[in-house]
């Protein structure tokens, strides 16, 4: 996070608690798991119907993920208004959703769709 999005965390503790059932081998909270950090570090707020799904490659990339439709459907469910996802995802989606999906190519590109940065 230092080198790609210019958080100096190395001073820094970091806790993450993952709760109800998540895997932490689930490639797909990368993005999110980065983006509370960042929102913790800079006492920004992430907006609670917001919902982040993407895996981070070792240059900031943003990854694509499988079932992406389906998770988007659920995050619909579950009352979201927003959703970022990467954007290789968001070029083969094909059906319509209520949410508003923002497709992002890296850590740079998400942190700016959120307000931390």
């Amino acid at each position: 996070m230092e080198k790609r999005a210019g958080l100096m965390l190395g001073s820094q503790d970091v806790y993450l608690n993952v709760v109800g059932g998540l895997k932490l081998n689930e490639p797909s909270v990368d993005l999110g798991m980065i983006l509370v950090t960042a929102s913790s570090f800079k006492n920004i707020p992430i907006p609670k119907d917001m919902v982040i799904i993407g895996e981070v490659g070792l240059t900031g990339e943003v990854r694509r993920v499988n079932l992406i439709e389906k998770r988007i459907k659920e995050a619909e469910k579950l009352g979201f208004k927003t959703c970022i996802i990467p954007e290789s995802n968001k070029k083969l989606l094909k059906d319509k959703y209520k949410l508003d999906i923002i497709g992002v190519k890296n850590v740079n590109e998400a942190m700016k769709k959120v307000g931390l940065k």
